[in-house]
């Protein structure tokens, strides 16, 4: 039914857009990271399925809405008080409507959520997080097509007018949003005309007129530009990038998005991708590990995730927090996009295990996924030493299934990638540990009849 719209309302919008009369006096200025971020979140506010400016893509963009409104019959709490009551009295309904889907009846309050449904595949779920009788601020949710926040104020003038203003701090949402808005500019005119809709609409609820027209100011950060492949692959490598920094911080806030228990209980039969990966790495001699020998030296590498291939994965984090304590933000490019995705390490462990009647050493942690990634599940990665021969391996346990996805385009590329990537990873990552710890050893010798390192001597899938 939602579709069936959608050719009456862009066509209606392309009207309203080419025959507004409003002037609107627009400039775009340089932005600084530490002055044009989006405000702090009031405290008690849930952060589950927020979509922050952190976990948007590319620039980021703080803009201004401002008109002022003359012989008003309404003052600043009374026009914010009426927006609250039904914010439709002031969108474009043509255009867009706000639909109420969280919450209890009555005006908007805090943890509300709302359903700003567009023409065109536009629609974007938003979280009331502060209001106050002369403000109410918005923050966008997973699927939106933008990752930030807006914020409608009202103030009374001493002239006995108001001045009412729209200010949003956001990214794009995705790689898809970012073209559509930075490149194609059709996001960035479709958000210009709601809002100064809105404001126009907002002077006609409070019973007086514009005067002087929108005065539309925008700030644009744009993100640091990404380090080549190769470099500090250990975590720090984009620790310097203020927007980085930024994500890898804001995920401190975030939950898992699975509850995590037993990982027997995981089974396809319960609907996960259960795979298992044993990488063979040079052997060492018969009992406990050689002090810099391939058992420690692979110990190492994982350590600093430095096996991911970072042509498909690259990891930043805080190097010098603990292993147990680290959140870590995974970069992924492809396709000439970017997307991140936060996971939290979950357990470390150092042990020697009976296994069949033999013992092993065994080194290793893994990561769980948070709100916001495209899956949920656990990666485990261990490093073994069986002590009655000295062969080494290294070990990566996935079980996996897709998360929520609101995106459709998002839906559809992980559908069609999705596991294609996963299997591409583990299997890069395998091959460059081997190749890490062989160059690390120094090109020491490997005793005849005993598989190479390199060999991938087992891939379990379910």
């Amino acid at each position: 039914m939602t579709t069936a719209t959608w050719p009456l309302g862009v066509s209606l919008t392309s009207w309203d857009y080419l025959w507004r009369t409003t002037p609107l006096h627009r400039r775009e200025l340089p932005g600084a990271e530490a002055d044009d971020a989006a405000p702090a979140l009031p405290s008690g506010v849930s952060t589950e399925r927020l979509q922050a400016a952190g976990d948007g893509v590319g620039t980021l963009f703080r803009r201004r809405y401002r008109a002022r409104i003359r012989n008003a019959r309404l003052d600043a709490a009374a026009l914010v008080a009426r927006i609250t009551d039904d914010p439709n009295v002031v969108a474009p309904t043509e255009f867009a409507r706000f639909t109420k889907v969280h919450g209890g009846e009555g005006p908007m309050q805090v943890g509300d959520e709302y359903l700003v449904r567009m023409p065109g595949p536009w629609n974007g779920p938003v979280r009331v997080v502060a209001r106050t009788p002369t403000s109410l601020r918005l923050a966008t949710l997973q699927g939106h097509l933008e990752a930030g926040q807006l914020e409608l104020r009202a103030e009374d003038d001493d002239g006995g007018g108001l001045c009412c203003t729209i200010e949003s701090w956001a990214r794009s949402g995705d790689r898809l949003s970012r073209l559509l808005y930075q490149n194609l500019r059709m996001a960035k005119e479709v958000q210009l005309h709601m809002w100064t809709s809105v404001l126009e609409r907002a002077a006609r609820v409070a019973g007086g007129r514009l005067t002087g027209g929108i005065d539309i100011e925008t700030h644009r950060v744009d993100a640091a530009e990404d380090a080549g492949d190769g470099d500090q692959v250990d975590g720090r490598r984009r620790l310097s990038d203020p927007s980085a920094k930024r994500m890898l911080d804001e995920l401190h806030d975030k939950a898992l998005n699975f509850e995590p228990g037993d990982p027997s209980t995981f089974t396809p039969e319960r609907g996960w991708k259960v795979d298992q990966y044993c990488q063979l790495l040079p052997p060492e001699p018969p009992g406990d590990p050689v002090p810099g020998g391939s058992w420690e030296v692979a110990c190492g590498l994982m350590r600093n995730y430095e096996f991911a291939d970072p042509s498909i994965v690259r990891a930043v984090y805080h190097p010098d927090r603990p292993l147990e304590e680290r959140d870590m933000l995974l970069e992924a490019p492809f396709l000439g996009m970017r997307f991140h995705f936060g996971v939290r390490v979950g357990g470390v462990r150092d042990e020697v295990r009976d296994v069949d009647g033999r013992q092993v050493r065994v080194w290793g942690w893994n990561y769980r996924t948070l709100q916001g990634h495209l899956e949920m599940g656990q990666m485990d990665y261990e490093v073994w030493k069986w002590l009655d021969r000295g062969d080494v391996e290294f070990r990566a346990c996935r079980f996996s299934r897709r998360a929520s996805v609101g995106n459709p385009v998002v839906r559809l590329g992980l559908w069609l990638f999705g596991r294609r990537q996963q299997m591409k990873f583990a299997h890069h990552a395998c091959e460059r540990m081997a190749r890490l710890t062989e160059e690390a050893l120094a090109g020491g010798s490997v005793p005849a009849g005993v598989p190479r390192a390199g060999d991938l001597i087992e891939v379990a899938r379910r």
